[in-house]
This record gives structure tokens, C-alpha cells and sequence, in this order.
């Protein structure tokens, strides 16, 4: 991840130009502050992620899998796509990593009945009875983190999230472009 947020806005320009002129004046210096906050949560978040994937014996990113893979399945199985798509991750990297997940059983992996060339991969009854057991201690960490917001306030905090993601992945096409 760069840490130049003071990029020139190379490629996005036109984008500046066809803002309001009460837009232009903002105090970027906040938005700067924030993205910086977005980095240091961003690293919280991954310091937690190793510590629960070391009670598991398996690596951050595998751990992010797992996660994914509870996240997504309802029953039937999550094929790799749709995980690798969940934690932006190219689909060649969640396959080497379910694999290795597979032979800890931690889930499993059986093609589709429907696509023969689809896996869908479930947590294995192992995985998911370690994982209920964290439940009270997940639990209580979420409750920390969030006590300040109520259902309002992280509704209105999640929206304002999704229309950021958008229009990063819009810039990062913009920067691509140059």
C-alpha cells in the first residue's frame, strides 16, 4: 500500500473540475487524516486477524478465507470464486490456500453436482466447533469496537463505507489508466 496520499491527481482532473465549488474548498487535509485512520484500522484489523488465525495454527490470509467461507455459505458449499471475489484475492491464491485448509480440516471441498468444474467448500464440523467456541470472545470484541454506534449510526457508517469502496475502486481504475 502506498502511503502517498499527496499524489498529484493525475487522470483525475476532470473529475475535479466537475465538482461543486463549495466541494473544492473542503479541508483535504481531514480527508488525508482520514485515510491515514482508514491505514491504521486497516492494520488493527490485520494484527487481530494474525492473532485469531494463530490460535489456529494457520496464516492471516488463511484465516480471512475461513471467514470468508462462514460469511458465504448457507448450506450448500461457496465456490472458490465467490471467495476470492468476498476478500480480493485472485482465484488461483484461494485454491492453493483451500487446499492446505483441506488438509487440516478445516473445511471441504467437493464439486459442484451442478458444474462439474466448480469446488464448494464449507467449514468442515472441526472448523465450525473451534469457531463457535470463539463465539463469547468474537462477540465481546465486536461489542467493544462498535459500543459507540447504534443501528442508525452503523447503517449510516456502513453506506457511507460502500459508496467510498466504489469510488476508490473508480479512482484505482482512473490512476490505472495514466
Amino acid at each position: 500500500m502506498t502511503a502517498d496520499f499527496h499524489l498529484p491527481a493525475a487522470g483525475l482532473s476532470a473529475a475535479s473540475e466537475t465538482l461543486p465549488k463549495s466541494e473544492k474548498s473542503r479541508d483535504y487535509e481531514l480527508t488525508y487524516q482520514v485515510i491515514w485512520d482508514f491505514v491504521s484500522i486497516s492494520n488493527n484489523l490485520e494484527d487481530i486477524r494474525r492473532s485469531w488465525a494463530k490460535m489456529f495454527g494457520i496464516s492471516g490470509s488463511q484465516w480471512l478465507i475461513l471467514m470468508a467461507i462462514a460469511d458465504l455459505d448457507h448450506g450448500n458449499g461457496v465456490s472458490v470464486s465467490d471467495v476470492s471475489q468476498k476478500i480480493h484475492a485472485v482465484s488461483t491464491f484461494v485454491t492453493t490456500q483451500t487446499k492446505i485448509l483441506e488438509r487440516l480440516g478445516l473445511i471441504t471441498r467437493n464439486v459442484s453436482s451442478v458444474d462439474a468444474r466448480v469446488v464448494l467448500m464449507s467449514l468442515s464440523e472441526e472448523a465450525r466447533g473451534r469457531i463457535d467456541a470463539l463465539t463469547p470472545r468474537w462477540e465481546a470484541l465486536h461489542a467493544f469496537i462498535f459500543r459507540d454506534f447504534d443501528a442508525a449510526a452503523l447503517h449510516d457508517v456502513k453506506e457511507k463505507l460502500e459508496c467510498l469502496k466504489r469510488r476508490t475502486k473508480m479512482a484505482m481504475a482512473r490512476v490505472a489508466e495514466d
